[in-house]
């Protein structure tokens, strides 16, 4: 794993053989932060990674500035590999969460400035994740929602839809929470 930009840019872990995430390739991911920051001010907010896998995505919004990042991961590997990345650097603004992130889209309280979601393509309830997302209190007025997909599912009916964007085989729908009326 390759963080690509900010105070950790160009530092390499080596992930487990073991692991069962499917990394966002770095080509996305560098593509994708650039048109986030273009949206958003990295530095300063309060970011949510769900289902971090290697914490690829977590330690980018670290690397750029973000205050906390909690990491929700429930394998026991993942969440591993993305432990000891945070002892290697010693840097306390990343929070794990190891657990169901089912369960804690609906049981946490505090609200995020951006929330992150990489679920594995292939899960039984890939469809309703973006709809649990922003009818969560993960989201407040303005939260900026990123979920990663394949190109089998569009969500751009969804309220709050602003952005598709194609990297290869990578897909990702951008929202922004709607101010409650």
């Amino acid at each position: 794993m390759r963080i690509i930009r900010g105070k950790y840019g160009r530092r390499r872990f080596d992930v487990p053989k073991n692991i069962t995430a499917r990394p966002t390739t770095d080509f996305a991911r560098e593509n994708l932060f650039n048109v986030i920051e273009n949206v958003e001010d990295i530095e300063g907010l309060r970011v949510c990674d769900l289902f971090a896998g290697t914490g690829a995505v977590s330690w980018e919004f670290v690397s750029r500035g973000a205050v906390q990042v909690t990491a929700v991961e429930q394998a026991p590997v993942q969440a591993g590999f993305i432990r000891s990345v945070k002892e290697k650097l010693g840097d306390t603004s990343l929070r794990i969460v190891r657990g169901d992130v089912f369960r804690f889209i609906e049981r946490e309280s505090e609200t995020y400035d951006i929330v992150f979601a990489d679920p594995p393509y292939d899960h039984p309830r890939f469809a309703e994740i973006p709809e649990l997302i922003l009818g969560s209190a993960l989201t407040g007025p303005g939260t900026l929602v990123i979920v990663e997909h394949s190109r089998n599912h569009d969500f751009s009916a969804l309220p709050g839809f602003f952005r598709h964007l194609v990297y290869g085989s990578v897909n990702f729908s951008m929202f922004r929470k709607e101010e409650n009326k």
